[in-house]
């Protein structure tokens, strides 16, 4: 039987950069746990921007037909979601922004439609990396997943947040981070199929 199906989302511009290694030591651990691993690398997408015509607070449905329509079914699959990003002037950058953006119709469902919330909370977790030279921190894009995470009836269960980090290979010279993030990944699989679950 196959383990949890976890959804990773490397939410850079740049491909390979420090967040998508921290991402993909983290996969590792999913893999090691026994997860399966789905990786989605949100610049491979072609995604408009919301354009906040409220149409899903009346259907449940996005209008807007791009790539989302092949991402909504790979959020919904998943059993558990961590999502890595660069942090760009104390957030989250615009292409991964813009998938948050594109989570409304959950919130619509939610809030206006008046689905019921899932029973139990899928595991989530979130891996920051920055160069260091803002004061702002890690905070916005901390607090910008978590409003997404609740609203995609995600947990907000861990964090790895790495500083001094700039140049595409400079989160190897933190071995310690690129470990935590390997635990963090088999953590996640046994909060989303624990023993006996």
């Amino acid at each position: 039987m196959a383990g949890a199906h976890v959804l990773g989302v490397a939410g850079s511009p740049r491909r390979h950069g420090n967040s998508e290694q921290l991402l993909d030591a983290c996969m590792a651990g999913v893999a090691e746990a026994g997860g399966v691993v789905d990786k989605l690398v949100v610049a491979e997408y072609r995604i408009k921007t919301c354009n906040g015509c409220n149409v899903c607070s009346v259907t449940g449905e996005c209008v807007l037909i791009d790539d989302m329509r092949h991402l909504y079914p790979r959020i919904d699959a998943a059993d558990a979601v961590i999502v890595a990003s660069p942090v760009f002037f104390a957030t989250v950058p615009a292409v991964l922004k813009t998938l948050y953006d594109r989570c409304q119709p959950y919130w619509a469902r939610r809030w206006v439609l008046g689905e019921q919330p899932p029973a139990h909370k899928r595991p989530g977790a979130l891996l920051l990396a920055r160069s260091g030279g803002d004061p702002y921190g890690f905070q916005a894009a901390v607090i910008t997943t978590k409003s997404v995470f609740a609203v995609l009836g995600v947990g907000y269960d861990d964090e790895l947040c790495v500083a001094g980090v700039n140049a595409p290979s400079d989160v190897a010279r933190h071995p310690d981070a690129l470990a935590r993030a390997r635990r963090i990944g088999a953590d996640t699989v046994r909060r989303a199929d624990p023993p006996g679950g």
